[in-house]
């Protein structure tokens, strides 16, 4: 969620510099706790994540409607803004993560079935704490390697005409 479109001088950005962003890491935290609640607050939880990466795109698409306003690819600036966030955010915040912490927290429960004898809630909980943990560690990786792919591919036939 770290993502900064190049270019762009650093302003405040609600949804990257204050606590809104934190509603990108919704359906991950869902994910964490899929082995204790119902398969609805894991679903809600996407809504959330999805909510968030929808209104950050919207505000993208704002901002370099506003700063385009003489623009002759005013409208080629706005769809790039909106598309990039969108993809980007998707990817990196509710795509990747989410199947990360599914699998981490399957592999988690699947092998303290297979080597502890704790009972199946303590298990379950024990998942639930591993993938709490495991979301502040896949962040990063996970932006940069967004960033990376969406540099050597989609971006690439956007810049061409700038």
């Amino acid at each position: 969620m770290g993502h900064q479109q190049p270019g762009k001088p650093s302003e405040k950005d609600l949804y990257r510099d204050t606590w809104v962003r934190y509603l990108g890491y919704a359906n991950e935290v869902g994910e964490a706790f899929r082995a204790l609640v119902p398969k609805a607050l894991v679903w809600a939880s996407y809504g959330v994540a999805t909510a968030y990466v929808t209104a950050d795109a919207a505000d993208k698409g704002k901002k370099a409607a506003n700063s385009s306003r003489e623009s002759p690819d005013r409208t080629k600036q706005i769809t790039v803004a909106v598309v990039d966030t969108f993809i980007w955010q998707a990817l990196a915040s509710v795509a990747i993560p989410g199947f990360t912490i599914n699998r981490i927290c399957a592999a988690s429960l699947y092998l303290m079935g297979q080597v502890t004898r704790w009972p199946l809630p303590a298990r379950k909980w024990a998942t639930t704490a591993v993938g709490l943990s495991a979301i502040p560690i896949i962040i990063t990786p996970i932006d940069r390697s967004v960033d990376w792919m969406l540099d050597s591919s989609l971006r690439k036939l956007y810049n061409k005409s700038h």
